[in-house]
Parts: C-alpha cells; structure tokens; sequence
C-alpha cells in the first residue's frame, strides 16, 4: 500500500493534521506522520521531534530550553531536509503534504524541495498566493493557497484541506510508471521566445538521433532548475544556446540566475555547446518599474507585464567577460558558438533590437576572453534562429558526447 508522509507541528496544529490523516486514509492510503513541533504531539507521529532534531546532530530539549521560537523552528526546518529524502530513498512514502504559516512552511519546504522530482509534495499555506520562491526553489512543490488561517476546522479549512488531500492522493496513485521511461540519453536545453526555432530544429535532430532533449525556459529559475538537473548526473550533454540571464545579471532585471549559471556541466565534465541568445535582452516589468537611469534606452512592449531592454556596448563587454570567465573554468568538452548576424528573432536585419555594433562588442570580448585550450571557439555568419546554426550545435554536442 502507497504512503504519504504529513509533515507538521502536531503539537500545535494536532486538529487540523488528523483532519488531513483520516482524509488521507479514507482514500486507501497510508501515513507517515512526522511531528516538526518544539513540544510532544497532541496526536500519533511515527516520526518524533526527536528524530527530526537528532537528524542534524541536536538535541531538541535542549532546543526548548533556550526559548528560542526561531532556533526551534531552523533546527525543525533543517532536521526535515535532512531526514525526509532519506525516509523517501528507503521507500517509507511516495509522496508528501504539509501545511501552516510561513513557519510550518519555512520548516516543511527545504525537505520537500530536497525530493527527487516527480515526488508528489503539497504544502497548504497562508503565504502561497505571494511570492513563494523562497520557498518552491526550482522544485515541483506544489503551494495551495489556505484562504484562511490555520486555525482549526471550519467550512473554507475543511474544504481546502480535503481538496488537498484528494490532490496529493491522486497524484500518489497515479503516479506515472517508471517502466514507461525509454531511457534515451538526456540533453538539456535553454531555450527564450525570441530563441525557440534554434531550440526547435535542434531538438528535433537531437532526438533523431536517439537523445531525450528537456527545455528550460530562461527565466532565472529555468536556468537554476537546469543547473540543478545537470548535478543529480543524470544529463549526457548541455545545449546551453540561452544564456539571457546573465544580461539581467548585469542590467539587474528579473531573471537573473546567479553566479552558480554555467558552472555544473563544465565542474562535472559534461560536454556542453553555448551560445549567446538574447544576450540582447534585458527583462523588466511594467514600464513604471525600470529604473530611472535607463531613460532613453531602446525598449519593446513584449507583453502588458513583461517590458524588455536591449543591452548596449558596455553591457555586453561585462556579459562576455561573465561568459568566458565561467566557460574557462570547464573541466570537460565545450564550445562556444557566436551567431555573427545576431543573437535572437528581435537582433536581426530590420528587427526592433537589431545591433551590429553591441553584438561586436559581445564577440569580440568573447574572442580576447575565452582560453582556446579549454573551450572550442565556433563563429557563424547567420543569426543565431537560422536552420545551418541550430543543426550545427545540435552536431557538434554529438560529436563531444560520443567522443
């Protein structure tokens, strides 16, 4: 019989936790309950405060002794991401479901986001309809707006707990087969809007030729999600084509990845082709929303929410350094291929970014950074959405991947 862990503050919430026990198991389902709690539950747990604190060397008497509700509230948080993906991997639940705060959230997330994807997690949650990447990460965890405090059971708890346990009991029983995966080799692929026929037509050749290719879009998270996908070892290559985000690194727009983007195929020795799609572009929001020093700068409406940038000279002479600093580092097989007629659909001949002195700026800092002894230098006289360049990347990561 499949399990779902509930992970909670039995000793506060114990009302509202056997609630969501009995919906659970009247679906045919088992429950691992573990108490993240500073003091004895008020129901069952199978799992102990105890074992959640002890999961990372504390003790938790000692814990409540101090009077410390913050101190109590990181030691549950990091005892259950310690803990709960060990509990997974000995197969004790398939899938999880919490609920609380911003504290029963702050303690639950870091462990469910520590689940293999595909692991169904839920947390039903008073902040859920803010922003909540805090605390979804780059995971697949689901947050379920509470509506109401959690606060005992009344017509709105009732109805959202028992949505949510029948939520997460389908997804445990419909879990998809792992028998059904072809197990093709992976690529990983960084795709925008103003880059998807590159992606498109060398995802088509790459899977012809025998390769699952995942996409991720872009958006600082995607880029981070894909870093993360490339570290659990299960990726044969990296199509990095996309590599926008380090333009809103540098112009501080709202898809940044951080320092950690470009680094994990080249730490792991992952052969990798990247290029320089919409390096052109920098993304902010509404209008009102740019900073005042970028008055006068080219813009393009690309949606009401979503105002794009385009980057000049002296940002893509920082955005090619950011590239060839992080590329050089790379212990295994890596190109860099430059699209010399422009870097996205809106940088080509008539097109509203279109800049043949700030894409030379790009390249050329390319050119004078990159260490020819650790990265293959390809330059192409196309745009970077032109069939010839995406069926190029597409070989030359073939090629790396069966040397």
């Amino acid at each position: 019989m499949k399990t779902i862990a509930i992970i909670g503050t039995f000793d506060t919430k114990g009302t509202e936790y056997e609630f969501l026990r009995k919906k659970i198991e009247s679906q045919g389902l088992k429950t691992l309950m573990i108490h993240a709690g500073g003091f004895p539950p008020a129901i069952h747990a199978d799992i102990s405060n105890e074992q959640v604190a002890g999961a990372v060397g504390q003790d938790i008497h000692e814990i409540i002794r101090k009077n410390d509700r913050a101190l109590v509230t990181d030691t549950m948080s990091r005892g259950i991401e310690a803990l709960l993906p060990k509990l997974y991997e000995k197969g004790l639940f398939q899938g999880a479901i919490s609920f609380g705060g911003s504290g029963g959230t702050s303690i639950a997330a870091p462990g469910m986001r520590a689940l293999p994807v595909g692991v169904p997690k839920i947390i039903v949650s008073t902040v859920a309809s803010g922003d909540v990447s805090v605390y979804v990460g780059t995971s697949d965890l689901v947050m379920f707006p509470s509506i109401v405090d959690i606060s005992g059971l009344n017509w709105v708890s009732r109805t959202i707990f028992t949505n949510a346990a029948n939520a997460v009991a389908g997804m445990v029983k419909n879990a998809p087969d792992p028998a059904a995966d072809d197990n093709r080799p992976i690529v990983a692929a960084t795709m925008f809007g103003v880059t998807t026929p590159c992606i498109d037509q060398a995802r088509r050749y790459l899977e012809a030729h025998g390769y699952e290719v995942i996409v991720f879009h872009a958006t600082g998270t995607g880029g981070n999600a894909m870093e993360n996908l490339i570290a659990s070892g299960r990726v044969r290559g990296v199509l990095d084509i996309t590599t926008t985000e380090l333009a809103d690194e540098v112009c501080g727009g709202r898809m940044p990845a951080g320092p950690a983007r470009l680094t994990t195929a080249g730490r792991m020795r992952i052969p990798q082709v990247v290029s320089v799609g919409a390096a052109d572009i920098a993304v902010f929001g509404t209008r009102d929303t740019i900073p005042e020093k970028y008055a006068g700068r080219r813009f393009y409406q690309h949606n009401p929410t979503t105002t794009l940038m385009r980057t000049n000279i002296e940002e893509n002479i920082k955005i090619g350094r950011l590239l060839a600093s992080r590329l050089n580092g790379a212990a295994g097989k890596t190109a860099m291929m430059l699209p010399l007629r422009g870097v996205s659909m809106i940088d080509a001949d008539n097109q509203p970014f279109y800049g043949k002195d700030e894409d030379e700026a790009l390249f050329r800092t390319l050119s004078d950074n990159i260490d020819p002894q650790k990265v293959e230098l390809i330059k192409m006289d196309c745009n970077i959405n032109a069939e010839d360049f995406s069926l190029a990347a597409a070989s030359k990561l073939i090629e790396y991947m069966e040397a």
